[in-house]
């Protein structure tokens, strides 16, 4: 029988009724709650550890819509106090303690100490210094009269790699370029070295080989004591750039998590004790992998000279915290121990530095 031409009559779909649209106050709601429920933090570059750091905090604390952690890739430095200082949508930096003082000093974007406070020191960027490998420098003071990258225009690489040369009268041809740029023009002979201030391993020189470049050495010199902590890179951090047993000197600064100060009981000062409220008893978590190994140097006690911490931190710490192990009379006798003249321990700077030095020696005192 032949097939007929007529079609089959199909099937009627029931059309699908469009979804009611949410009312606006609902929006309204919404709109609030998520705003008040993230709270973001302005970091440094894609390879930078400060960002790394900021992005395991919103892994680890994230609590879905009841609270999210944002963590935004930015310029580091002074740009970082300023987007913390201006900007709406920015609640915390992560910046190297030195450079609050810094610009505050310069007076650029007015008076600092009033409007900044700061968290918790989190813990110390050291200073890299890259050269080729085949490169006859023996140390950092070689590189006089030489062309030296010192990272992008205002970013704390470019301010602590300025501070540090000038410290030591070390006059070099600045310029100003990226890590990945910066390599190709040190691999290619363009410039002479290159400047990373990060915390180690720093993801933007850890997967170098030492076949092409490796670390140039900075000695701890007394003109650097009041700002940096002495430092070292090992074959643990840099296993391509540094042999087995042997070390590289260098100089680490403090970074620190800081916030604009805002009025107790704005919705921006509440946005931010919700945060330490999840931050502060939960540090021994972000201390365990796989979070980055230098949240093993935060202590949320530490302070920062010269600054005030932020009230609801302050307020955690005084109600948590527990006695200190270590007492200021065992820290004097340290420095009667020591010798230490009262030019060393002049300022606030320079008894924070001589206080860290006695926690790493009363530390070693207790692995015996």
């Amino acid at each position: 029988e032949a097939p007929s031409d007529t079609a089959a009559p199909r099937a009627r779909v029931p059309l699908r009724r469009p979804a009611a649209a949410t009312p606006e106050p609902a929006l309204g709601a919404m709109v609030e709650r998520a705003n008040a429920n993230t709270i973001s933090i302005v970091a440094g570059g894609v390879d930078s550890t400060a960002l790394t750091i900021a992005s395991d905090l919103s892994a680890a604390l994230d609590d879905g819509d009841a609270f999210r952690i944002l963590p935004i890739a930015g310029k580091g430095g002074g740009q970082n106090i300023r987007d913390v200082r201006f900007l709406k949508g920015v609640d915390l930096g992560i910046v190297p303690a030195n450079l609050l003082g810094q610009v505050q000093r310069s007076t650029e974007i007015g008076r600092l100490d009033d409007k900044i406070s700061y968290l918790a020191k989190l813990f110390n960027e050291e200073m890299h210094v890259l050269v080729r490998a085949d490169a006859a420098f023996g140390g950092v003071a070689d590189l006089a009269g030489k062309t030296v990258n010192v990272g992008a225009a205002g970013s704390a690489t470019q301010l602590t790699a300025r501070d540090v040369l000038d410290k030591l009268g070390i006059a070099v041809t600045e310029v100003n370029l990226g890590p990945a740029d910066a390599l190709e023009k040190l691999r290619s002979g363009e410039i002479a070295a290159t400047v990373l201030v990060s915390g180690k391993p720093a993801p933007a020189v850890s997967h170098l080989a030492g076949g092409a470049f490796r670390l140039l050495p900075l000695p701890y010199a007394k003109p650097l004591h009041a700002d940096y902590l002495p430092a070292t890179l090992t074959a643990t951090d840099y296993p391509g750039l540094v042999g087995t047993g042997s070390a590289v000197e260098t100089v680490a600064v403090g970074t620190v998590l800081f916030a604009h100060v805002w009025p107790k009981g704005s919705g921006r000062y509440r946005r931010i004790e919700r945060f330490v409220e999840r931050f502060f008893p939960r540090l021994a978590e972000l201390q365990k992998p796989p979070r980055h190994p230098k949240w093993l140097e935060t202590s949320l006690s530490a302070t920062v000279p010269g600054w005030t911490r932020f009230p609801a931190a302050e307020e955690w710490l005084r109600k948590n915290a527990p006695p200190p192990q270590i007492s200021r009379e065992q820290f004097e006798r340290f420095l009667a121990s020591r010798r230490v003249a009262s030019d060393e321990a002049a300022t606030p700077a320079d008894r924070e530095r001589l206080f860290q030095e006695f926690l790493r020696w009363n530390e070693t005192r207790e692995r015996r």
